[in-house]
């Protein structure tokens, strides 16, 4: 049976009716229809015993995802609060953090070609079920496959585009998998026939929803009244509802369509609609979506919540409504990251990482209590909105006195990664039946590796804090060769205790993407359990003959605890003992001082401090004891903690600043101390003329630069003079700076690489480089100046756009007067293959004599940063050698006159527009600060050959900016003033 052409049959079948909406206001539904009855699709062991069951094919080529559409948000430089850090981050030493306890289980569900994976999956009373972009398998609840690796075709056939979902309806017991659909725009739906995904047989529905473009990146959610799913969709219709009750059964259920009324978004975005956690639904209708308006965008003045409510009428689909936006003002958050950009976080190596913004990350979790309703979603903010960035995570739980009632922010809080100053995003997170809250996340540093952690807080906890500490899922081995990561992950709670978290994610081991599941608790594992948390005092400084100790317990049991024995040891003495009265009640802490004191008064000695809780029937020594060293610190001590910049790196053209980190070590303040540096035996000293206060640091830059301007090693210390300094040894440090080269880093897999460079007497055949960056100067050529060479570039993938630089003035470094060929592309619009292009290189009449090094780079899908220097997901890097010689043939110049044209409008508002006739494709428009920090990034479309970007400025601080348009043929450059 050709069930392609059934599901295409659904579609034509579906009835479809319109309404106008009116986007101030509340609206009635956009579009309604009804679908035939579903396919009746054999359970997947009936499947593997006829021999109809479709795997996944182990040796199907890598291959791109779903592009992520539509541009960001418009971003308005300069515009939007909070000016400084994030107002909610929490220092890290500021309140006692809780251990979390090692998961209960870890194990890889999928290894991936797909970029990304698109991870999710939902643990059942018996199973978990996870898949990825273009499958998904059936675990037990100890990680065991049940089935082998099935392809999404094997339920939706003829259908394996990707970007599922998993849910598990716990009221109904049964599994949801979900897929889009393109032929035409919509989605397709398989619901379990009961609780058993292998032995169960699936109802599968292709809804027939008219998104009138792709509908990308789907966030589905349960509701007592339906299945609802929002989208990244530039439509009318932007949310839809199955009819719930009528799918769990078989029969031919209805769909709605509606608007959200009042949405801020000229770009990519994703709302998510409440979806009940556990199987205690809510009453029918008032379903709620929730989206993030951030007050750095054109259009929104205060960062906020928006909420939408739905009421559906399966009686009469027509009079189905969505309210119109309430607006819940948050505290101060920044949601952009490099002006909106999808590359934004370092890893070690290769590119930046797309930390998903302007997104409610799956999913946005409802659960009743009997007091109230809670919802609990996060999406992810900068903490620190300077050019460095940091990624943390703004969470909230949003609470209902009853049903009905309106919702009101009840906490909120950012989390940062709390080590290692690791960006910290894509969070999923839930309550359990106890009230906990658990949010599992995904961190990344320049380095450390794409790693899985978690954390959470108890239900009694202070608000707005995640007391749980941070505590590893999972750590990858090795770099992510793209930007995008996961783009979903995905945090359920267990059906069966209602308090265990399953949690998919992305990562890389071993170069492979895979997706990985941990399970872990906050609730209470044990009857009896007291832990000692935090040592508060003594802490490192001027000590006496009798300091105080205290200290923070907390009891993880389950049982009320009173008359608890700790103790408290320094050095190798005697034990002290006192009793803690109590009461202490489960996920509780409370602080205790000895009555003893400790005898800490030797000035420059470490003191080895020991805590331990004694409670007879402890069930769980594990946290029993802490140690900690505290030391007595001298008067006069200072020294370096490091060297900041320079950092080895490629050659620069201006001298650079040279910056190190001071610290205060000893208990008296100190200032107006010389600090100097050596480099290559040139020594500067000046004098730090500011008070650095005992215990604190403070980052020095040195008015006198340093010039490494050469390829090659520098030797460079830096030191302090303080008279009568206590430890001399930790005043100097030295490092060996390398200037070479810069050699981006990039992944040519699936033949995303140069695959021919042809020029003069180089004809250089090879594949992907390691790294992206291949070294062929070893090969040389010589080329006559003012002529133009034909220059042949082949390719292994098309849309490949490719760049030429000539290091003309060897300092190499390739700058903008010595871009030779600017984003021609090889293999227009072409898939895997070997393309090929012949250009013409022309060297201008005046190109110095001589050898140089002539820089060839490529670029997978999207025009090639202005700067050769950068790293980027999918491309490739070639070097080679060219000999300048005499002219001696006839001159020809080609040169293109389209720029750039920056017109005012009054206001600090600006037109920025590049006409051309030759382009249609979409281009990247940048704004950048004069020290490269990317501002704004967005998509513009060609309307009568003219493309066009409003710039907002009114908000920007006064100085020089750079405005760039860049596209296939031309990546132009515009210099503006902002006074």
């Amino acid at each position: 049976m050709n069930y392609r052409f059934i599901i295409i049959g659904l579609f034509i079948m579906a009835s479809i009716i319109a309404f106008g909406q009116t986007e101030s206001q509340e609206a009635k539904a956009g579009i309604t229809g009804r679908l035939s009855a579903p396919i009746l699709v054999p359970s997947i062991a009936e499947q593997i015993r006829t021999g109809t069951f479709k795997a996944t094919d182990p040796n199907e080529p890598g291959r791109m995802g779903q592009p992520k559409r539509h541009g960001a948000n418009m971003t308005v430089p300069g515009k939007g609060l909070p000016v400084g850090k994030d107002p909610l981050v929490r220092e890290h030493g500021s309140f006692p953090r809780i251990p979390g306890r090692s998961p209960e289980l870890v194990f890889n569900a999928n290894v991936s070609n797909y970029t990304p994976s698109d991870p999710t999956g939902a643990a059942g009373p018996n199973h978990f079920v996870g898949a990825w972009n273009i499958g998904f398998r059936i675990f037990d609840k100890s990680g065991n496959p049940l089935t082998p690796a099935a392809s999404l075709g094997t339920l939706f056939p003829g259908n394996t585009l990707g970007d599922p979902i998993v849910l598990y309806d716990v009221a109904a017991d049964r599994f949801i998998i979900t897929e889009f659909d393109s032929s035409p725009n919509g989605f397709n739906v398989a619901i379990s026939q009961g609780p058993d995904p292998v032995n169960d047989g699936w109802y599968v529905y292709t809804t027939g929803f008219t998104t009138g473009s792709f509908p990308d990146y789907p966030k589905f959610s349960i509701w007592s009244d339906g299945y609802y799913v929002t989208a990244n969709i530039n439509a009318t219709n932007r949310l839809f509802v199955i009819e719930r009750e009528i799918a769990l059964t078989g029969g031919p259920a209805q769909f709605i369509g509606f608007p959200l009324p009042g949405i801020r978004t000229s770009g990519f975005y994703s709302p998510q609609v409440f979806n009940v956690t556990n199987g205690d639904l809510p009453p029918a209708g008032n379903a709620k979506v929730v989206y993030l308006q951030d007050d750095a965008w054109s259009g929104v003045n205060v960062d906020h919540l928006k909420i939408w409510t739905v009421n559906v009428d399966w009686d009469t689909p027509s009079n189905s409504t969505i309210s119109a936006a309430e607006e819940v003002i948050t505290s101060p958050f920044i949601s952009v990251f490099d002006g909106g950009s999808f590359s934004n976080r370092p890893q070690p190596s290769g590119p930046d990482q797309d930390v998903l913004q302007a997104t409610i990350m799956n999913q946005a979790q409802y659960r009743r209590f009997p007091t109230h309703n809670s919802v609990v979603f996060n999406f992810v903010v900068d903490t620190d909105p300077t050019a460095g960035e940091l990624a943390g995570i703004r969470w909230f739980e949003m609470r209902q006195s009853a049903d009905g009632e309106p919702w009101e922010i009840y906490q909120e809080g950012t989390y940062t990664s709390p080590y290692n100053n690791k960006d910290a995003f894509s969070g999923s997170m839930a309550m359990d039946a106890l009230g906990n809250i658990g949010m599992a996340y995904t961190t990344v540093s320049s380095t450390e590796r794409i790693a899985i952690y978690y954390t959470g807080r108890f239900a009694s906890d202070p608000l707005g804090i995640m007391t749980i500490d941070e505590t590893l899922i999972a750590q990858g081995t090795s770099n992510n060769p793209s930007n995008r990561l996961a783009d979903y992950v995905h945090l359920t709670v267990d059906p069966v205790d209602d308090k265990t978290f399953w949690h998919i994610a992305e990562y890389f081991v071993s170069n492979s993407r895979t997706d990985v599941v941990g399970v872990f608790k906050i609730a209470p594992n044990f009857i009896n359990d007291i832990g000692v948390i935090s040592i508060d005092s003594p802490i490192n400084g001027a000590l006496t003959d009798s300091e105080e100790v205290t200290i923070t317990i907390f009891n993880g049991g389950i049982d009320e605890q009173i008359d608890i024995p700790v103790s408290f040891q320094v050095n190798d003495g005697d034990e002290i003992t006192e009793i803690i009265p109590g009461p202490i009640a489960s996920a509780t802490s409370m602080q205790y001082t000895f009555s003893a004191t400790a005898d800490l008064s030797l000035e420059g000695q470490d003191y080895e401090l020991k805590v331990i809780a004694r409670l007879e029937l402890d069930e769980s020594p594990v946290n029993d004891t802490l140690v900690t060293t505290v030391k007595h610190l001298f008067h006069n001590d200072l020294g370096l903690n490091s060297i900041l910049r320079p950092v080895s790196g490629h050659v620069s053209l201006e001298e650079e600043e040279i910056e190190i980190i001071i610290s205060n070590f000893g208990t008296s303040d100190q200032h107006e101390f010389e600090v100097s540096y050596n480099l290559e035996g040139q020594v500067v000293t000046e004098i730090y003329q500011d008070t650095l206060k005992s215990g604190e640091s403070a980052s020095y830059t040195f008015a006198t630069t340093g010039n490494f301007g050469v390829l090659g090693s520098f030797n460079l210390s830096s030191y302090t003079s303080l008279h009568n300094d206590s430890i001399p040894a930790n005043d100097t440090i030295s490092v060996v700076i390398v200037k070479n080269i810069c050699e981006p880093q990039s992944s040519c897999i699936i033949g995303l690489a140069l695959r021919l460079v042809e020029i003069g007497s180089i004809s250089n055949e090879t594949s992907c480089s390691s790294g992206g960056y291949g070294n062929y100067t070893d090969l040389s050529t010589t080329l006559e100046r003012n002529m133009i060479h034909e220059l042949k570039l082949g390719t292994g993938y098309g849309d490949m756009y490719t760049s030429v630089w000539i290091d003309f003035n060897d300092n190499f470094i390739f700058e903008e007067d010595e871009l030779m060929v600017d984003n021609v592309v090889i293999g227009f619009n072409q898939g895997s293959g070997n393309h090929f292009v012949t250009v013409p290189l022309t060297l201008p009449e005046n190109a110095p004599l001589g050898t140089h090094i002539m820089r060839v780079k490529t670029r997978w899908s999207q025009p090639l940063p202005a700067n050769p220097c950068d790293s980027f997901p999918y491309g490739e890097t070639e070097d080679y050698h060219v000999d300048v010689t005499l002219f001696t043939g006839i001159e020809t110049a080609l040169q293109d006159k389209t720029d750039i044209n920056v017109i005012p409008r009054g206001n600090q508002q600006y037109d920025i527009t590049l006409k051309t006739n030759d382009l249609t494709e979409t281009l990247l428009f940048n704004l950048f600060s004069v020290t490269g920090q990317k501002l704004v990034e967005n998509r513009i479309n060609q309307v009568d050959g003219l493309y066009s970007y409003p710039l907002d400025m009114s908000y920007a601080a006064p100085g020089v900016y750079l405005v760039r348009i860049g596209n296939a043929r031309f990546g132009k450059i515009k210099r503006i003033v902002i006074n």
